[in-house]
C-alpha cells in the first residue's frame, strides 16, 4: 500500500470515526442523560468503538508507511477519543504527509516511498 493510499484511508476513518464521536457526546449522550434515552448511547457508542478500531488501524499503517515515531503516532490516536481533535489531527497529518515531513515535530525526517 503507498503512503497516497494510506493517507486517504486515515483520512476518511478520522473524519468517520469524529463525526460519530460527534454524535456520541453532543446528540446521544444529551438524550441519555436529559431526556432518558439510553438506546442511542448504545448503538451509537458502539459505532463509534468499531469506527475508532479502523481509525486505529488506518493510523497505524500511515505510520509505519511514514515511519513515525511511536509518540507522533500515540499522540494521533488519542486524538480519535476527543471530540473535534481527529479533525483538527487529520488537517495536520495531510498537510505534513504531503509536504513529506514527519507528522509533529520532526521535520527533519522524509517519509518512506516504499
Amino acid at each position: 500500500m503507498s503512503i497516497a493510499t494510506a493517507l486517504r484511508n486515515y483520512r476518511v476513518a478520522a473524519w468517520v470515526t469524529g463525526t460519530g464521536l460527534l454524535v456520541l457526546v453532543f446528540i446521544a449522550m444529551p438524550l441519555k442523560y436529559f431526556f432518558g434515552e439510553p438506546r442511542p448511547v448504545a448503538l451509537v457508542g458502539m459505532l463509534h468503538g468499531f469506527l475508532y478500531m479502523a481509525y486505529i488501524v488506518c493510523t497505524l499503517i500511515l505510520a509505519e508507511r511514514c515511519r513515525w515515531r511511536p509518540l507522533d503516532a500515540l499522540v494521533i490516536l488519542l486524538a480519535g477519543t476527543i471530540p473535534i481533535a481527529s479533525f483538527v489531527a487529520e488537517r495536520q497529518v495531510t498537510r505534513r504527509v504531503r509536504e513529506g515531513r514527519a507528522v509533529l515535530g520532526r521535520d527533519d525526517a522524509t517519509p518512506s516511498r516504499s
